[in-house]
């Protein structure tokens, strides 16, 4: 029987009920340091009082008129957004979805009404631009499009980092945008250089194509600038924003030029509740905050020294896997050979499992020198330890689907590939929840020094997407071999 609830997520069995500043609170009482803050959205924290007081305060006046009437609080938050980019005007929406339904409107739009049949926009594998029509029509991966076709056509998907296939697209006559995240987050938080993104800019203008920027989660402060294109030098024509603009709060917004908007008149596009004074109250706060230069100026110095080490330290939970070739035990012969790994680089990275605590924050300790990190130690052995020392609960419903792939890979390359990319968000969510798991109330004194690290950064999504592509390519290779 389906639930009450359309099963399209993959949810933990987790049920938040608070939260404050980096970490949430569950219905039993634990608390977790949030490190996926909303996937991106959350940028100030949970229940940050400047913003439950923008939000209490409109709530206390006016929630929604419609917008055939003059909205104050939106009015202000467009100037804002004018003031603080190249914009020169801004519509709302609700998510970053919508944003992406309007840009390619207003692109298309714009060709129309010069009379150039020049519907084509240039997108790049490993993107993401939402869950529309349009928002998978443009990303063109099979894993968004299986099932929803016809898709929306007008696209055309070119490989990441291949100079040539790009010139040579954007010199088509019936091209007339190219679609790009300044960093890419479901390809693998893969940065754009500031070099190609400058190159992209002056490719635009020789072939008189409009720039569209997707900028829903790279943007609104988090690489230091208030938009992540800011450091190339460069602007865009068109720029979709959503997520950390509102703080937590359902808002997005298509900030663009004079020139790219000049099709959109009255009647052409339009939203209930794109821009009511609720969000747009919070909105404004959050840019008040966040587009201050002293707020931006803190976020690169936590980059180059707790993030940093933090992220070495994630980065090293995985370093000690075997490479693929190496006559090495590690194959997909057990059906928790993938669990044994991620465990034991947990365990040799920065959980002893002895009577002492090692610092998160300083590395890996030393595992070559003998003694008991050397034993060999059974997988289910190690569970129970694990489970006995921390509490966890890893459980045979964790192991199903790696054991889809152990079934699979005794019969063929091709079956393994299609498995580890049907389960990619179950294979992801695993990482999420180990590192949960093992994390979660063990801090041993360094909760300031995680909250700070956590508070502000799509940190959390950055280490588990990296953390399960490189696994993930480690398990293909090894399987090769």
């Amino acid at each position: 029987m389906i639930p009450s609830v359309l099963p399209t997520y993959n949810r933990a069995p987790l049920s938040f009920v608070s939260g404050e500043g980096s970490w949430l609170v569950e219905q039993d009482g634990r608390r977790f340091l949030d490190f996926g803050a909303g996937i991106a959205v959350n940028a100030l924290g949970h229940a940050h009082p400047d913003l439950v007081q923008a939000l209490t305060d409109q709530a206390g006046k006016l929630w929604h008129v419609s917008n055939l009437y003059q909205i104050e609080p939106q009015q202000r938050l467009a100037d804002m957004l004018v003031d603080k980019t190249f914009a020169d005007t801004v519509f709302f929406t609700n998510s970053g979805t919508e944003s992406c339904e309007l840009a390619v409107k207003m692109a298309r739009k714009y060709r129309h009404d010069r009379g150039e049949d020049r519907p084509v926009i240039l997108t790049f594998e490993g993107s993401f631009h939402g869950r529309s029509s349009a928002g998978i029509a443009a990303a063109g991966s099979e894993k968004m499009t299986r099932g929803f076709g016809p898709c929306l056509p007008g696209f055309q998907s070119l490989p990441w980092g291949d100079h040539e296939a790009l010139k040579s697209a954007a010199a088509q006559p019936d091209v007339g945008a190219i679609l790009i995240e300044p960093v890419q987050g479901e390809g693998g938080i893969r940065p754009l250089p500031d070099q190609c993104l400058e190159g992209l800019r002056e490719l635009c203008d020789e072939h008189g194509l409009l720039l569209i920027l997707d900028e829903v989660q790279c943007g609104m402060g988090r690489t230091g600038k208030l938009f992540a294109h800011e450091w190339a030098g460069v602007n865009p024509d068109i720029m979709m924003v959503a997520k950390g603009i509102g703080g937590g709060f359902p808002l997005g917004a298509v900030l663009a030029t004079e020139k790219a908007a000049q099709a959109m008149t009255a009647g052409s596009h339009g939203s209930t509740y794109g821009g009511n004074p609720l969000a747009c109250a919070v909105g404004c706060k959050v840019m008040e905050i966040v587009a201050d230069d002293a707020f931006l100026s803190q976020v690169i110095p936590y980059q180059d020294s707790e993030l940093e080490q933090f992220y070495t330290f994630c980065r090293n939970l995985i370093s000690k896997l075997p490479p693929p070739g190496d006559g090495s035990s590690f194959t997909l012969d057990d059906e928790v050979a993938l669990k044994y790994f991620r465990i034991q680089q947990m365990t040799q990275g920065s959980i002893d499992l002895g009577d002492g605590e090692t610092d998160p924050l300083k590395g890996p300790t030393d595992v070559g020198s003998g003694g008991r990190k050397d034993e060999e130690v059974g997988l289910r052995d190690l569970v129970e330890r694990l489970n006995e020392r921390f509490g966890t609960s890893f459980t045979r419903a964790d192991q199903l689907f790696f054991e889809q792939v152990r079934e699979s890979a005794e019969s063929d390359d091709r079956i393994v590939e299609a498995a580890l990319a049907n389960k990619y968000d179950n294979f992801s969510s695993y990482l999420e929840r180990m590192l949960d798991e093992l994390f979660i109330d063990r801090m041993d004194g360094n909760e300031e020094v995680f909250s700070k690290v956590m508070s502000d950064q799509p940190f959390r999504a950055a280490v588990h997407k990296g953390l399960a592509r490189e696994l993930y390519e480690r398990i293909r290779s090894s399987k090769q071999h």
